[in-house]
């Protein structure tokens, strides 16, 4: 009986693309909105964002990031994303992958954004992490250092 229905369920999709094409991959919840989101970017003239894996994979992309104010002014900073499927009621893995000193960065590249962790609510959004991010090299915060040894020396 169960085999039937795997059989029948064949069927189905096969008749829905008769044109002969490869069966369509459904998109999760999480792939829809993070589609959403990545087609309402409005980042700033210093920001882009690349697909490392090809347009294919939405879930794991890079944003570059050129402050053209403060302390990192003139530096080129990247940042790998990588987003969970149930996206958004979960928070992207955000990763710093240029060395840097910096009171919110940890040596291995880890970022220290409240939004990030406890503060993530499912009706933020990628635009607003990555302005998250950019805020961090505006105004570093120096309250709650992920590189305790960088805020002691940035604050002096």
């Amino acid at each position: 009986m169960i085999n039937l229905f795997k059989v029948k369920a064949k069927q189905r999709e096969l008749a829905e693309n008769a044109d002969g094409k490869l069966p369509v991959k459904k998109q999760s919840a999480g792939e829809l909105r993070l589609h959403k989101d990545i087609s309402e970017l409005n980042l700033p003239e210093t920001c882009s964002i690349s697909f490392p894996n090809g347009k294919d994979d939405l879930m794991n992309f890079e944003v570059t990031l050129q402050p053209d104010d403060g302390y990192y002014l003139g530096g080129t900073f990247i940042f790998s994303f990588q987003i969970s499927p149930i996206y958004p009621h979960e928070a992207p893995k955000v990763k710093c992958k240029t060395k840097l000193y910096h009171p919110n960065f940890d040596l291995e590249g880890n970022v220290c954004l409240n939004i990030l962790r406890e503060d993530w609510k499912p009706v933020l959004n990628i635009n607003t992490v990555i302005y998250g991010l950019y805020h961090l090299f505006m105004e570093p915060n120096h309250e709650d250092p992920l590189n305790p040894d960088a805020a002691c020396r940035v604050e002096r």
